[in-house]
């Protein structure tokens, strides 16, 4: 049998349950992975949990192996252990001794049965709560925690390291205000321990005044290669080339779509893009010259896509789709016909009525195109796969435990809407570079139930938040 997960379909003899754990870092001692073995273990015994792992020390090619969960070593037996054993897929080298890969574990023992769905969503809140008591310890620990939090510590009325047991005790800190992004000294968001590392610094929004920023490590690599899990390999081949057809400058994005590709064995070809001058532009009323940027950026995109570089596989937004779409069709061409296989969209735009007529008008059948919801503080949430039945409906489902949605009531935002009402999006974001205890998005949407593939809950109809939707100026996105 094979076992289907959010990192894809690998082969197993039997699965128990599936789960996820993300931003877990081992470091292989030569000759034996006992440290490995050992956690995985203790991880796996829960129930057979999927989870995104580094191994250091060591360059070996790990895409044949699989980790023993009984020995804790290396073996070339896919099926060895007894008790578990977990197949690593794709991993990547970032220098002569270091290797990334994903993992999937899966129980081994004959007979068992897969969980249902409400066994699924289970073990996620088990492990959500986990992961939120690991990363409040993080990140309010006098010897791992930033600058920023650790001051802002003593400002609470309650003791996070003693008091936040669980997710819901989130609710206890008080919102997280943008408007603290603004300015410098960025160091202060740096966890003690990433102090020495290189630091990006990427904008996440602003067109006027100082712009809101946040600090990074890793984090768009990791959450770009859970992403690239997700997307199906007959759409989006390894070792093909990308086009991105985004925004360019101090955006996590361009880099983002970068490592992307080069994580799925290609490479990317980006253009030059700036949003803000777009956004500007339409401010002022100059409609016709907003045009002529956006024909000078699909310019850009028709002069890589016509030089022989093999591009099979695009980011972009969907203004910008249905522009190359349409000037390839002014040409005699198509998406298709440049050579494209599968395109990863997002933005407002990507309406329900956009998302039928992209399909049916612009790309054709074998073109193929998923839904993304995201930004510099979440990363990427994805797209319920599509089906005909749902009539193009968009639901996506957050990067748990890293990040966390909720649908919540427009004036109290602790509380939760029922499934299928609206409510603002809400964005609780939880790595070791980057703690949201709670931020409400300029968007709102319909809380949706939980999917096989995503056990939690997703967010629908995204849209701008109508307090602001009259004010709002959507440029390229």
């Amino acid at each position: 049998m094979h076992l289907h997960s959010r990192f894809g379909t690998l082969p197993c003899s039997s699965v128990v349950q599936t789960g996820f754990v993300a931003d877990v870092q081992i470091h292989k001692h030569p000759g034996v992975n006992r440290s490995a073995g050992d956690l995985v273990l203790q991880m796996a015994q829960s129930a057979g949990l999927p989870t995104r792992v580094v191994l250091a020390g060591s360059a070996v090619n790990f895409s044949d192996q699989a980790l023993d969960l009984n020995s804790g070593r290396l073996s070339n037996d896919r099926k060895s252990g007894t008790a578990g054993g977990c197949v690593l897929c794709r991993p990547q080298f970032h220098g002569t001794d270091t290797a990334r890969g994903v993992i999937t574990i899966a129980s081994q023992v004959e007979g068992s049965v897969v969980a249902t769905l409400d066994e699924k969503c289970k073990t996620q809140k088990e492990l959500l709560d986990q992961h939120t008591r690991e990363m409040v310890k993080w990140h309010f620990s006098d010897d791992t925690g930033c600058q920023f939090w650790l001051e802002k510590k003593q400002t609470f009325n309650f003791d996070p390291l003693k008091d936040v047991n669980c997710f819901e005790d989130l609710k206890k800190f008080p919102l997280f205000e943008d408007d603290w992004l603004r300015g410098g000294p960025m160091r202060r968001w740096v966890p003690q321990p990433y102090q020495n590392k290189p630091i990006y610094v990427f904008e996440t929004g602003g067109t006027t005044g100082i712009p809101k920023s946040r600090v990074v490590v890793e984090d768009h690599w990791i959450d770009y290669e859970l992403f690239s899990e997700t997307l199906p390999d007959e759409s989006f081949p390894h070792g093909s080339n990308w086009l991105m057809l985004g925004p360019s400058g101090p955006r996590r994005l361009r880099l983002a779509i970068e490592h992307l590709a080069q994580h799925r064995g290609g490479i990317s070809f980006c253009v030059d893009l700036d949003p803000r001058w777009v956004v500007k532009l339409l401010k002022k009323g100059k409609v016709e010259e907003a045009k002529e940027y956006s024909a000078h950026c699909i310019d850009q995109a028709l002069a890589i896509l016509s030089a022989n570089n093999d591009i099979k596989c695009m980011f972009t937004t969907p203004k910008l789709l249905e522009a190359l779409a349409l000037r390839l069709m002014d040409q005699g061409s198509s998406i298709e016909e440049a050579g494209i296989k599968g395109i990863f969209c997002g933005g407002t735009e990507f309406t329900q009525q956009w998302y039928r007529f992209a399909r049916e008008e612009l790309l054709g059948p074998n073109v193929y195109i998923t839904p993304t919801y995201g930004n510099t503080l979440m990363g990427l949430a994805c797209g319920r796969p599509f089906d005909p039945a749902d009539n193009y409906k968009i639901t996506y489902y957050a990067p748990q435990p890293r990040a966390v949605i909720e649908v919540v009531d427009f004036d109290d935002h602790t509380k939760v809407v029922g499934y299928g009402q609206t409510g603002r999006v809400k964005l609780f974001t939880m790595t070791k570079e980057m703690f949201v205890p709670g931020f409400l998005e300029r968007d709102e949407g319909e809380r949706e139930v939980p999917h096989d593939k995503y056990p939690w809950d997703g967010v629908s109809g995204v849209r701008p938040y109508h307090v602001f939707a009259k004010t709002t100026t959507v440029g390229v996105y």
